[in-house]
């Protein structure tokens, strides 16, 4: 079989340290179960890692995650696992991808595959068995890479020289590539700051600028799940840094106004940006004192928690900032209505939109994270045992007042302030 292979891969021995890493992957995850599962289907049947993580382990990268290319179709995967007992679920059937689970870990597998239509946005795709018509459809030579299990690579398009070299090469044609998925425009963004060693080819530029009316077709949530990706990739604050992808992301995003905060953060903002996430990091490009942040609402999907907690930092900084802002009795009062989150989110916006670092808004962090959230005193039970008012709205408009008067007071109020409320 590895001679059919070898007439159309590149087949070669690596360097030590990359066969040690997938040798240690092997040791350290489940997925050899999945390799004898395939490999062992039938007489032909075979699989490889493929894409990022071949990519990360030939440039002495963290892998995050493990995808993986076979040459049956979904459904003899699907049998495959189910032989050897490993759970599975169909995340992506329709385009050939099958989630495979083993203690709690994730491993896609993806059948080889042609695209037979695209529209920029969704591809019709049909099966193969063909390895070299798999990596021909991929974007990037440095996604085009295959490794078996001991780590020897199958790399048709010379990707591993364009990872050494730093060069970002389409495969195939760059217009073609990028009309199939416009997405792609973003992943050569990732992967330019990510990797390149070398200047934007012009030519390349321009076909990106030529296609941006693309992203009309493609999903709001699609858009953010790559801006996602990006914003989290270890290259990213080098965005502005970059004319040409800077410029490319603020005609895809313009209600990233405050994009430009990255070129200048402070030490701290710097040391622990991979520290928050990536709402707090949106909250940070999009609340500029206008309606910005409702704008973005209204055209991203985010979850009820993450709206909630955008329009809470961005009412706080709306209003005007005094020194009453960040005293004690008005966090405490924020701390116990919002919690420890909201807390911290208003103080790191702070400092990471300051130009040098107050430390005293850091110990006020490391109180909070010590302290527990206030009890109160007065529950309905009290009202209804000690004042005769029984169960009704009443009942609840009088402790939410007995609430009010306390956390204004600084969590304290007396049994007189309480007599008063129940009898008004």
């Amino acid at each position: 079989m590895n001679n059919l292979i070898d007439k159309f891969f590149f087949r070669s021995r690596n360097l030590n340290y990359i066969n040690l890493s997938f040798k240690n992957l092997k040791e350290e995850t489940e997925i050899k179960k999945i390799f004898d599962a395939i490999n062992k289907f039938s007489e032909n049947s075979e699989v490889r890692y493929v894409g990022g993580c071949v990519r990360k382990i030939i440039n002495k990268e963290k892998i995050d995650d493990i995808d993986l290319a076979a040459n049956l179709n979904p459904t003899d995967v699907c049998e495959a696992l189910k032989k050897k007992d490993i759970k599975y679920y169909e995340s992506g059937i329709k385009h050939g991808t099958i989630t495979a689970l083993i203690n709690n870990n994730k491993f896609e597998i993806t059948s080889l595959r042609k695209d037979i239509d695209t529209d920029g946005r969704h591809a019709k795709v049909k099966f193969s068995d063909d390895w070299k018509e798999d990596a021909t459809r991929r974007d990037f030579t440095i996604n085009a890479i295959y490794a078996d299990i001991d780590g020897n690579l199958f790399d048709p398009f010379n990707g591993k020289e364009d990872l050494k070299n730093g060069k970002i090469n389409f495969i195939g044609n760059a217009e073609t590539r990028i009309k199939e998925d416009y997405l792609r425009i973003f992943r050569y963004i990732r992967f330019f700051l990510n990797y390149s060693k070398l200047k934007h080819n012009p030519e390349i530029i321009k076909i990106i600028r030529k296609n941006l009316n693309g992203f009309s077709k493609i999903s709001s949530e699609r858009l953010l799940d790559e801006f996602h990706k990006l914003i989290r990739s270890k290259g990213f604050l080098n965005l502005t840094t970059d004319k040409n992808c800077l410029e490319i992301i603020n005609l895809i995003f313009p209600q990233l106004k405050n994009i430009s905060i990255f070129s200048k953060l402070n030490n701290f903002a710097k040391n622990n940006f991979a520290n928050v996430d990536f709402i707090f990091l949106l909250s940070l490009m999009i609340i500029d004192g206008t309606d910005n942040v409702n704008y973005f609402l209204y055209k991203f999907n985010l979850s009820k928690k993450d709206q909630n907690r955008l329009n809470f930092l961005n009412n706080f900084y709306s209003q005007k900032i005094t020194n009453k802002t960040f005293s004690e009795r008005n966090l405490n009062k924020i701390f116990y209505i919002k919690g420890i989150e909201a807390l911290v989110d208003i103080i790191y916006f702070k400092i990471f939109k300051s130009s040098k670092v107050d430390s005293k808004l850091l110990k006020i962090i490391e109180t909070f994270k010590e302290k527990k959230r206030p009890i109160m005193p007065i529950k309905a039970n009290i009202l209804i045992e000690k004042y005769n008012i029984p169960e009704s709205k009443e009942l609840g408009s009088k402790l939410k007042k007995i609430e009010e008067v306390w956390v204004d007071n600084d969590f304290q109020i007396s049994e007189k302030e309480v007599q008063k409320i129940v009898n008004n």
